[in-house]
C-alpha cells in the first residue's frame, strides 16, 4: 500500500513536472491564460485512456526487468530515485524526463537487488535508449515540415488573419498533446503498480493492468497537471525560442503525432524530449540565433544524466531500505 501511494505521488509529480509540455506553447503565445490552459490539459490527460491501450504499461511492467526480481523494496527504491530527480530538475527549471527517471530508478534498484545486470531485459532497454534519440529528432523533423508547409500555404494571408486562425487551432493541438502525454506517461505508473500487484500474487498469476489502476493513474496525472510546474513552463515556452500561434501549433502537433505513434508501439518515450525537439525545430527555421542554444545545452545535459542519476539514487535507497 505504501508503494502504491508512492507510485501515485510520482504520477502526480509527473503531471506537475510535465504540465509544461502541453501548455507551454499555448500560454507563451497568450492563446489561453495559465489557469485555463492547465484545466484544458488536465481534462485531456484524464480521458487519454479512452483512446489508447496499455502497451506502454506492459513494457514498463515486464519489458525492462525480469518481474521475478521485483519486490516492494525494488519498487520503493525505484520510485524514490525517480521522485528525487523530478524534484531536483523542477527546482532548477530543467525540463528533464519523468519517464526516464522512473526507468532509471527501476533499473538501478533491480541491479542493486540482484548485485548484477542479469535481470535486465536488453531488448526493452535498447528500445528505450533508441527512443531517447529518435523522439526529439522526430518531433524536430515533423515540426519543421509542418512549419514549412503552413508558411507556404498561408503565404498570401495577412499576419493578423494567420494569428487568428492558428490561435484557434492551437486549442486542438494542445488537446492532442495532452492526450499523448496522458496516454504515454500515465501508463508508466500503471505498469509499476501492475507489476507490484503481480509480484505480490494479486493478479491471478498473469500480468495485466486492472481497470481501476488505469482510471486512478489518469486521474492523478491530470490532478498534477492542474497544479502545473511554472518554472518549466517558462523554460519551454519562452527561454528556448520565441513562439507564435503558428509555430506553437506546429510544435504541438508534431509532438502529439510522435507521442501517439510511440504509445501505440508500446515505447515509453519522453514527452519532454519530444516537445523540446519540436520547439527547437520551429525556432531554428528563423535562423541559428533564434534558438537559445545555451538553454538547449543545459536541457540535453539533464537528459543525459536522468537515467544514471535516478538509477544511482534508487540503488543506494534499495541498499539502505534492505539493510534497515
Amino acid at each position: 500500500m505504501i508503494c502504491i501511494v508512492l507510485a501515485l505521488i510520482f504520477d502526480f509529480l509527473n503531471g506537475f513536472h510535465d504540465a509544461a509540455n502541453a501548455i507551454a506553447a499555448i500560454v507563451s503565445t497568450r492563446v489561453l491564460k495559465p489557469h485555463w490552459a492547465v484545466l484544458w490539459a488536465a481534462f485531456f490527460n484524464f480521458i487519454a485512456f479512452l483512446f489508447f491501450g496499455v502497451h506502454v504499461a506492459t513494457t514498463i511492467g515486464v519489458g525492462l526487468v525480469d518481474p521475478q526480481v521485483i519486490t516492494t523494496h525494488v519498487i520503493l527504491a525505484a520510485l524514490i530515485g525517480a521522485i528525487f530527480w523530478n524534484l531536483f530538475t523542477w527546482y532548477f527549471g530543467l525540463p528533464s524526463s519523468s519517464s526516464h527517471a522512473l526507468i532509471g530508478g527501476l533499473l538501478g534498484a533491480a541491479i542493486a537487488h540482484a548485485n548484477s545486470i542479469q535481470p535486465l531485459k536488453w531488448a526493452g532497454i535498447l528500445k528505450v535508449l533508441s527512443a531517447i534519440v529518435l523522439s526529439p529528432l522526430m518531433g524536430l523533423i515533423i515540426a519543421m515540415c509542418f512549419m514549412l508547409f503552413s508558411a507556404r500555404l498561408f503565404f498570401y494571408s495577412t499576419p493578423s488573419r494567420v494569428e487568428t486562425w492558428f490561435s484557434k487551432l492551437q486549442l486542438i493541438s494542445s488537446a492532442f498533446i495532452s492526450l499523448g502525454h496522458g496516454s504515454n506517461d500515465a501508463q508508466k505508473t500503471m505498469g509499476i503498480i501492475a507489476v507490484l500487484l503481480y509480484s505480490a500474487g494479486m493478479l491471478d498469476h498473469q500480468f495485466y493492468v486492472p481497470f481501476w489502476v488505469v482510471i486512478l493513474c489518469n486521474f492523478v496525472i491530470a490532478l498534477g497537471t492542474c497544479f502545473g510546474g511554472w518554472r518549466i513552463v517558462k523554460t519551454m515556452g519562452m527561454k528556448i525560442t520565441k513562439l507564435k500561434p503558428l509555430s506553437g501549433f506546429c510544435s504541438d502537433t508534431a509532438s502529439a503525432i510522435t507521442l501517439a505513434g510511440a504509445t501505440m508501439l508500446g515505447i515509453p518515450v519522453s514527452t519532454t524530449h519530444t516537445v523540446t525537439g519540436a520547439i527547437i525545430g520551429v525556432g531554428s527555421l528563423n535562423g541559428f540565433h533564434a534558438v537559445r542554444w545555451g538553454v538547449a545545452k543545459n536541457i540535453v545535459w539533464a537528459w543525459i544524466l536522468t537515467i544514471p542519476a535516478a538509477g544511482l539514487v534508487a540503488g543506494a535507497t534499495f541498499k539502505l531500505v534492505n539493510n534497515f
